[in-house]
C-alpha cells in the first residue's frame, strides 16, 4: 500500500537538550551518559553553542526539557551558561513549559534561584525511592532526608515530578506501597512509575547473566503496576500514559509532543530529534561529540527520513500509550486515514484478545493492554 504524506511536516515547538554528566552510572542505566568527567564541562558546553548557532536563527517553542544524564551536575555558573545559551536558541512562547531533571544530592536553594531566573516552571526528580536498601542496591548517591530536603527547597517551582523504580530485586509489595505512600504524602503535581529492567550496556547486565541479581516474575511486576494504579489513582492522580500520573492540567506538555507525533528539536551527545521528516541521532560518545562539534564537522551519527506508512505507524504506537487514545477524527487529520484503515488486521487481533478497545470511533488500550503494551507495539510497526 502506498502512503502518501497527506500535510506538510510543522516547524518544531518542542526541543530537548542533553547533558550528559552524571556523578556516576547506576547499575540499571544505559544512557548516553558519562561518570565523573568534570574536566569535560567546559568542551561539552563550547560544543553544543556550536551545534545550537547550525540553526541559524532562534526558535520559539512551546516546551523546553533539559535533561541526561543530570543537568544539575554543572556547576551553578556553567548551568546558568547553558540555560542562557539553551533560551538564547529556543526562546519560549508566552505559558511555555520549561523542565530540567535534577538528581537530589544536588539541590541546594542556589540552584533553585537559578531556576526561578530562569522561569524554570518544572522539576523532574530522578528519586527512583525513599527506601534506603533499595536506594543502595540501585546505586543512587543519595538519601531519603535529601530527598525530603528537596520537595521544601522546590517549593517555589509550580510543577514537581519524580520517578519511582518498582520490581527491584528482593522488593516486597509492602516497601512498594510504603514508597507510593510516601511520595503522595509530598504532593508531587506528576510522577512517572517505571518497572526495573536490566538491559545490555548496563552495569547490572554482567551481574544479572551470572546470577547474582534476579528480575522479580511476571506475576509479581503485574501486581506491583496495578497497585501503583490503583492508590494514585484513588488519590486524584490522573493515569494519562502507560507509566505516567499527574494532576490534572499537570501531564508533561514535552512529552506529549513526542506521544502526539509532533517534530521536536534537540542538541548535545546522544539527542534524538525529528525535523523536516528526518530523524537524527547525535553521535552517542561525549568526545566524539566534542571534538566533532569542535572541528566544525556534522554531529549527527544517524539520520533517516520518516515519512508515509512507517510515520503513521510510529504516531499510532505512540499516542496509543496515552490511556485517552485516539478518536479516527484525530488520526485521519494527521495520515488521511484512520487507525483500522491503516493496521486493521492487527488492530482487530488485539481488540479480540482483549488488549484494545474500540468504541464511539476511539481506540484505546484496555488494563490487560496496559500490562503488555510493550509487546504489542512492535506488531503495529
Amino acid at each position: 500500500m502506498e502512503i502518501k504524506f497527506v500535510s506538510p511536516i510543522p516547524a518544531p515547538r518542542s526541543a530537548y537538550i542533553h547533558v550528559p554528566f552524571c556523578r556516576r552510572r547506576c547499575g540499571y542505566c544505559n544512557f548516553t551518559v558519562v561518570a565523573g568527567r568534570q574536566d569535560l564541562h567546559r568542551s561539552y558546553l563550547n560544543a553544543l553553542k556550536i551545534e545550537l548557532e547550525w540553526l541559524g536563527e532562534p526558535r520559539e517553542v512551546d516546551t523546553l526539557f533539559l535533561g541526561g544524564g543530570t543537568p544539575t551536575q554543572l556547576q551553578l555558573s556553567e548551568l546558568r551558561e547553558l540555560m542562557e545559551l539553551v533560551q538564547n536558541w529556543f526562546p519560549l512562547a508566552d505559558g511555555g513549559e520549561f523542565t530540567t531533571e535534577a538528581n537530589p544530592e544536588d539541590i541546594t536553594s542556589e540552584y533553585v534561584e537559578l531556576f526561578d531566573e530562569f522561569g524554570v516552571n518544572r522539576v523532574s526528580l530522578g528519586g527512583q525511592s525513599f527506601d534506603k536498601s533499595k536506594l543502595a542496591l540501585l546505586e543512587r548517591n543519595h538519601n531519603p532526608d535529601q530527598l525530603e530536603q528537596c520537595f521544601e527547597l522546590l517549593s517555589s517551582i509550580p510543577s514537581i515530578s519524580m520517578d519511582l523504580i518498582f520490581g527491584v530485586p528482593g522488593e516486597s509489595l509492602e516497601q512498594w506501597k510504603t514508597d507510593l505512600t510516601t511520595l503522595i504524602a509530598y504532593q508531587p503535581t506528576h510522577l512517572s512509575t517505571y518497572g526495573l529492567t536490566i538491559e545490555k550496556g548496563a552495569p547490572f547486565w554482567s551481574r544479572f547473566k551470572f546470577g547474582e541479581l534476579e528480575e522479580l516474575s511476571d506475576e509479581l511486576q503485574r501486581e506491583f503496576y496495578l497497585t501503583a494504579r490503583q492508590m494514585l489513582m484513588d488519590v486524584g492522580y490522573h493515569h494519562y500514559e502507560v507509566s505516567n500520573y499527574a494532576r490534572p492540567g499537570f501531564e508533561c506538555r514535552h512529552n506529549e509532543a513526542y506521544w502526539f507525533g509532533d517534530p521536536y528539536f534537540a542538541a548535545g551527545p546522544g539527542a534524538a530529534r525529528y525535523v523536516n521528516g528526518y530523524r537524527e541521532v547525535n553521535h552517542r560518545s561525549t568526545t566524539t561529540y566534542i571534538r566533532k562539534a569542535l572541528n566544525g564537522e556534522s554531529v549527527v551519527g544517524e539520520s533517516e527520513q520518516v515519512t508515509g506508512e512507517e510515520l503513521y505507524r510510529e504516531i499510532l504506537i505512540f499516542s496509543l500509550r496515552r490511556l485517552d487514545g485516539i478518536t479516527d477524527q484525530w488520526f485521519k487529520q494527521r495520515t488521511g486515514m484512520t487507525p483500522l484503515e491503516l493496521a486493521g488486521e492487527e488492530i482487530e487481533r488485539f481488540i479480540q484478545q482483549g488488549f484494545l478497545r474500540y468504541s464511539d470511533n476511539r481506540l484505546c488500550l484496555t488494563e490487560e493492554g496496559l500490562l503488555v503494551s510493550d509487546s504489542l507495539w512492535p506488531h503495529l510497526l
